[in-house]
């Protein structure tokens, strides 16, 4: 009988103005399940670039939170430290979007095509895809992938973020292929075993958003 797939999620905090779209990782989690896989979810153990208060609809000066324990949020506490989990043990890896990939795991909100990736991260998944692992992301963390990759020496993956024209050229700055797509589908490159969707970066409701990440996570599972 077939083992079932071991997939991380990684997870860039709680909230999606200064974490983990807290929509695109419960259904992501809530995909991997329905279809057999098994998962852990983990964060590094990072300050937070910033803290948002969700319900006045603005960030909160001087507000320090740590990605690690806020993230614990979203896994009801059953959470990891990444710098403490290897590549060997997975399958594949999944990031959820969220302002917090864009701040927390990498500076992409500040540094556009010059982003750099939070060391831990970057080296998780540097090493994830040197093993073989299938490499998944959806909504902003696309080019999280994109620039893990180029720094490896890998250019061409066809990724994308929906449509959004900014995104897309930093994906391209980072000599990778931007490819439009719906908000329900994703884009499957097989031979770099990566596969990306637009999530919220396009979807109009929460049904919506399903469909995007459920087709995502299939297609990673397949890989």
């Amino acid at each position: 009988m077939r083992e079932s797939p071991r997939i991380l999620v990684i997870l860039s905090g709680c909230g999606v103005n200064d974490g983990a779209e807290i929509h695109e990782a419960t259904l992501a989690l809530l995909a991997l399940a329905q279809r057999g896989a098994v998962v852990t979810i983990a964060a590094p153990d990072i300050p937070q670039r910033r803290v948002f208060d969700h319900y006045a609809g603005a960030e909160v000066p001087g507000a320090t939170r740590n990605v690690l324990a806020e993230a614990g949020r979203i896994a009801r506490g059953a959470i990891r430290n990444l710098a403490q989990c290897d590549p060997a043990d997975f399958d594949g890896v999944f990031l959820p979007g969220g302002y917090g990939a864009a701040l927390n795991l990498s500076d992409l909100a500040l540094a556009g095509a010059a982003v750099q990736v939070d060391p831990t991260t970057a080296a998780f998944l540097t090493q994830a895809h040197r093993s073989g692992k299938a490499l998944g992301a959806v909504c902003i963390a696309p080019p999280i992938l994109a620039k893990v990759l180029a720094d490896a020496g890998v250019r061409g993956v066809r990724l994308t973020i929906g449509n959004d024209p900014g995104t897309a050229q930093v994906i391209q700055a980072l000599g990778q292929i931007h490819v439009d797509c719906a908000a329900d589908a994703c884009v499957v490159d097989a031979d770099h075993r990566v596969v990306t969707g637009p999530a919220y970066m396009l979807a109009s409701d929460i049904a919506q958003l399903f469909r995007g990440i459920d087709a995502a996570v299939a297609a990673l599972l397949a890989l």
